[in-house]
């Protein structure tokens, strides 16, 4: 196998970080041609990219530390910025805010508990729910990013609110998950 290859799912990670500002600002300008069609062109690539460059990795046998540290950061990355931009061109108010606050809160509170326990050696691996948070997450965005872009479909902005919502509920058990599992294995170290 080629060195090119398996260097593959690593730089899908890497555009997905590069592209997840240049999404960001295109829903900041609150345009719907120039602005939130091509950003959901370009996150729905980036959605895709996320679910091809684990797959590719797994399937070659290249999984390597680079991309298990850079895949989460691109997930935060990708789903915080177009969050905070989407937050600047919403019209849903605290039916938007909140649940969007509770989904960015955790991501730094759980980035926090995996350094603090990397200090310690303890690996804290991603589970399965969280996966499908990061899904919910992703196709809530998408559903707001579209809904100016397709405005015949019908309740897209209101699929894509209750997404969030659930997604927000989801995304606070897991991180309630992390924080039980912070305490048990610091319960169990030695003092």
């Amino acid at each position: 196998m080629t060195t090119v290859l398996k260097s593959v799912p690593n730089w899908m990670t890497i555009l997905r970080i590069v592209a997840a500002p240049v999404i960001a600002i295109l829903i900041w300008t609150d345009n719907v041609e120039a602005g939130y069609a091509p950003a959901l062109v370009l996150f729905i690539l980036a959605s895709i990219s996320d679910f091809i460059d684990g797959w590719m990795a797994r399937r070659l046998g290249v999984v390597s530390k680079l991309g298990a540290m850079l895949d989460p950061i691109a997930d935060k990355v990708l789903i915080g910025t177009c969050l905070l931009s989407l937050a600047h061109v919403t019209d849903d108010g605290w039916w938007y805010i909140l649940p969007a606050l509770v989904i960015i809160s955790r991501e730094f509170l759980i980035s926090g508990l995996r350094e603090f326990m990397a200090g310690r050696s303890v690996d804290m691996p991603v589970s399965a729910t969280a996966k499908w948070k990061t899904t919910l997450q992703l196709v809530a965005i998408g559903f707001l990013i579209g809904a100016p872009v397709f405005p015949s479909v019908q309740f897209a902005n209101e699929v894509g609110l209750i997404c969030l919502w659930v997604a927000a509920f989801i995304t606070a058990q897991t991180g309630i998950a992390y924080y039980r599992g912070v305490l048990y294995h610091d319960d169990k170290s030695p003092r």
